[in-house]
């Protein structure tokens, strides 16, 4: 089946696609601007980060209007749509399911009406691991609406806004501590626009300044897309509010930094600076030091596009070896929802990517890629660049072995089928059938972000989780899919057999637990 976004990659090859972004959010509060069009420009930006669904929240002063569907960014607005969306405050989302499946009720921002009839819109990347904790909470404390969707975010959304005769701010400062995991949030009511970050601060998000307001948003590009300039990263463990009297900042937890040091790596965009580093620096950075840590002998380096590209540089600049585009990609083919014939699915990689013969012909290439997960992807490449006449193939992968799957905002495989899991470097060279296979250690990856270890979150090349992760059984992307059909185990003191289901569930079906892939079972599978 075709993804939610249409894109042809699981059709493509199921068993294997790569590791999956995080969302992107977004939120602006702008008396006297477009604020729906700086929304729409600001996803635009963080399309990168999530492909399957975007939605965006709108409120004029009176009420929230909220406007989502299934697709891209582009495919879900179009300026009749934005033009009826006015305010003067907004939040928006583009997403890629960590939790819940793909469907239109799990499309964000989510919504819920408070006791006091204030609208709540929310939106959120990154992914909790007390999902089911809360949920059972929720439940049997008859928390209305709590299962209208089946997403972490959407049942935080009914757990702040459940807080009779306390303001929305309040409520947040209640509810924020109780969660586990990853977040940040852009939320907003009739006038106030709020963020969040989670004390551990795995996910990025920053604020930036307009002429006439405010804006937060997951990467400083898409400031830079609605003229914002940057003003700071928003604090792990903080939550700021916005609104006519200016902003105001309050702490819900200390901050105990941890952030995704994979979005160094592959999710965020290149011109994106995080912790005061640039990405596209930090990536050429990484590239030089995998050239001093695993030097070939070769003819050419050449990226896989566009995530091998810095990298591939910064290999080239330290070894020496010329840089070249051995590689064209095609940019369009994953934003087809057309179902490719069993003839086409069986080009592979060829629909995404086709070698230029007379760069490789005869040449020793280094190929530079930013990860391998189950490693079919290199094995289809090696093999295409083989029969294009390259005479060696030297891999080089610019970030560690992923041995470990992240629970905390990104889809990679589960633990079985991550092929660094079960063997070693030279062993994953064999099964992908490369010359020489070189991975940059974590230690050069770390210093290339310029970071301190101690801040960075590095579980999927550790298995050392900065965020207790609970029982195997409470984890997962479809943890509150099927929740009243089946017994769910109480979270708290014993008796541990006592069972019961979750009252109170309205959703749809959507999706199989049963499907492989993210965090789904990775603890109970070998």
């Amino acid at each position: 089946m075709p993804r939610g976004d249409g894109r042809l990659t699981h059709a493509l090859d199921p068993s294997a696609p790569g590791p999956q972004d995080a969302c992107g959010v977004f939120g602006v509060w702008a008396p006297g601007e477009e604020v729906a069009k700086l929304t729409y420009f600001g996803l635009y930006a963080l399309q990168h980060r999530g492909q399957e669904a975007a939605g965006i929240a709108v409120s004029d002063g009176a009420s929230v209007v909220v406007y989502k569907d299934l697709g891209l960014v582009s495919q879900v607005f179009d300026e009749s749509t934005l033009g009826s969306l006015r305010g003067h405050l907004a939040v928006g989302h583009t997403r890629y399911s960590t939790t819940g499946a793909s469907t239109w009720e799990n499309a964000q921002p989510t919504f819920r009406t408070t006791d006091a009839g204030t609208g709540l819109a929310l939106c959120h990347n990154g992914n909790l691991v007390n999902t089911q904790e809360l949920a059972s909470k929720a439940a049997d404390a008859g928390v209305p609406g709590a299962f209208t969707a089946t997403t972490d975010s959407d049942l935080v959304t009914a757990l702040i806004a459940a807080r009779p005769d306390m303001s929305i701010e309040a409520a947040a400062m209640e509810v924020l501590p109780q969660l586990r995991g990853a977040f940040s949030f852009t939320f907003m009511d009739e006038d106030t626009l709020y963020a969040a970050r989670d004390p551990q601060g795995v996910r990025p998000l920053v604020l930036g300044r307009l002429e006439r307001g405010w804006v937060v948003a997951s990467e400083t590009a898409a400031l830079d897309i609605v003229g914002a300039s940057v003003v700071r990263e928003v604090e792990p463990g903080e939550l700021l509010a916005i609104d006519e009297n200016g902003l105001r900042s309050q702490h819900f937890a200390p901050a105990e930094p941890k952030g995704c040091v994979f979005e160094y790596v592959y999710l965020a965009r290149p011109d994106t600076t995080i912790g005061g580093r640039g990405v596209h620096a930090a990536r050429v950075e990484i590239g030089r030091r995998l050239a001093k840590e695993h030097p070939a002998d070769a003819d050419l380096v050449i990226p896989v596009p566009e995530s091998g590209t810095p990298a591939a540089v910064g290999y080239a600049e330290a070894s020496g070896i010329p840089y070249g585009l051995g590689l064209v990609k095609n940019s369009y083919v994953g934003r087809t929802f057309i179902q490719p014939s069993q003839t086409i699915r069986q080009l592979g990689i060829r629909l995404k990517l086709n070698p230029l013969r007379d760069v490789i012909r005869g040449k020793r290439l280094v190929v530079v890629d930013d990860s391998i997960v189950r490693g079919n992807t290199q094995r289809a490449l090696i093999r295409m660049l083989r029969e294009a006449g390259a005479l060696e193939v030297h891999v080089r992968i610019s970030s560690p072995p992923v041995k470990w799957p992240c629970f905390y905002g990104i889809d990679f495989a589960s633990r079985a089928e991550l092929v660094a899991n079960g063997l070693d470097v030279d062993g994953v060279r064999a099964s992908i059938n490369a010359d020489s296979l070189g991975y940059v250690s974590e230690q050069g990856l770390i210093a290339a972000t310029e970071q301190p270890a101690t801040r960075l979150c590095t579980a999927c090349f550790t298995g050392e989780y900065p965020i207790p992760l609970g029982e195997a059984g409470m984890l997962g992307k479809h943890v509150l899919e099927g929740i009243g059909r089946t017994p769910m185990p109480r979270v708290g003191p014993p008796p541990q057999d006592a069972e019961r289901a979750v009252s109170g569930w309205t959703g749809q079906q959507a999706g199989s637990p049963a499907v492989s892939g993210g965090a789904d079972d990775a603890l109970r599978r070998p």
